[in-house]
């Protein structure tokens, strides 16, 4: 067994996408329409463009616990998820000019450096170096 797909809940999947694209540098795996406009959308890394996909799931607009649970985690400043980078200062750096908000400036703890940044659709998302 392996994990093939993971799922971000957004609040709008258009929004999610131009942020995880043009933002983050995902690409774009799957964009397939499901009816009243949602999408079967997910994107890859640029490294890794057979790895784990993210689902950029519309789950809080259609299922309230799930806006709730997104939400509570939102105000609480903790991350839905985590992405791996190779040099957190560097991608820190591009993406502040890029105008990406953080809510955690990169900090060392132990044999990590974290950053926490919004993406913009209703997350909070940790980015960690291995140190």
């Amino acid at each position: 067994m392996k994990v093939k797909v993971t799922g971000i809940p957004v609040l709008d999947q258009e929004k999610a996408l131009q942020f995880y694209t043009e933002k983050l540098g995902f690409i774009k795996k799957h964009d397939v329409p499901l009816g009243e406009n949602n999408r079967w959308l997910t994107v890859v890394s640029k490294e890794e463009p057979d790895g784990i996909e993210i689902l950029l799931e519309p789950a809080p607009n259609h299922f309230e616990p799930a806006k709730t649970y997104q939400s509570a985690l939102f105000e609480a400043g903790i991350p839905y998820t985590q992405f791996n980078v190779d040099n957190l200062e560097e991608e820190y750096g591009r993406l502040i000019n890029l105008g990406v908000d953080f809510s955690m400036k990169p900090t060392e703890m132990g044999n990590v450096k974290i950053a926490i940044l919004d993406d913009t659709c209703g997350n909070r998302i940790q980015l960690i170096e291995m140190v």
